[in-house]
């Protein structure tokens, strides 16, 4: 599996932990629980945040080199180095399309 999806799920569930302990510690009325529950989820937050990036960069990447085959495909009369080259740039876009926000 890719390390950033795994990196991105895991933040997205420090966030729903830390904003459960955040909110049963405002409950409760224990600011420590409070606090640390809202320390988790912004932490939660920053690795969910920097896996999105780190797939963006990945995505952009791929754009560019498939962008470079098919046009290099085009320029040699090769259809097939074309086409691989154009689905490797649409792949990339899409990417950084879901990793976007």
């Amino acid at each position: 599996m890719n390390r950033n999806i795994s990196d991105r799920g895991e933040g997205k569930a420090k966030q729903v932990g830390g904003a459960i302990k955040k909110n049963l510690g405002k409950a409760i009325g224990n600011e420590q629980m409070q606090a640390e529950g809202a320390a988790k989820q912004l932490e939660g937050e920053a690795q969910e945040g920097a896996a999105k990036a780190a797939e963006r960069t990945r995505g952009k990447v791929e754009e560019i080199a498939g962008a470079v085959k098919n046009r290099f495909g085009q320029v040699i009369d090769d259809d097939q180095m074309a086409a691989e080259g154009k689905a490797k740039e649409l792949k990339g876009q899409a990417r950084q399309a879901v990793n976007k926000n």
